[in-house]
């Protein structure tokens, strides 16, 4: 399963990367795990994200593949260098959990996102998101990771 995951992530990733949009590379690391983080701009402001990650770093048999679509909301002066960016998004999630009996359960769930970016005058950027996600599976609701909180770091090219 842990293949599966990853080949369809890079099949993903390598599809996104023959459009001539503007894209990121990078970690989002929140309070629940951490995720390769890839975005490809749709149009000229609004982006897809998607992530591949770990809900739990020293649990390798707890896996997530996330896609969301943000549409930025306001880009605020605050400084004379850079940008800066709200986004919100929806999204979709499907991840693989380890039960009580050490099985893997794969779960299928929906997400929101919201968040800050800034993007300095070299190609980095910074974003923190908040990421509440309801995710369904092996006849109930996932609560862990209900709302993740993340600092994303990305190499804009």
């Amino acid at each position: 399963m842990k293949r599966f995951v990853l080949v369809l992530a890079a099949v993903l990733l390598f599809s996104f990367a023959a459009v001539a949009q503007p894209r990121a590379v990078g970690v989002r690391i929140g309070n629940y795990g951490a995720d390769v983080s890839y975005e490809n701009y749709a149009g000229e402001n609004d982006f897809l994200e998607f992530e591949l990650g770990m809900d739990d770093v020293f649990n390798t048999n707890a896996f997530h593949l996330d896609g969301v679509y943000n549409f930025m909301i306001a880009h605020p002066d605050w400084t004379a260098e850079g940008q800066w960016g709200f986004y919100v998004g929806p999204g979709a999630s499907v991840a693989v959990w380890d039960n009580p009996d050490h099985e893997n359960v794969v779960y299928a769930g929906l997400l929101g996102n919201v968040g800050l970016e800034y993007i300095f005058d070299f190609p980095l950027q910074f974003s923190l998101s908040l990421r509440p996600r309801l995710m369904f599976g092996d006849g109930k609701i996932r609560r862990n990771g209900l709302f993740t909180l993340g600092l994303g770091v990305r190499y804009m090219f």
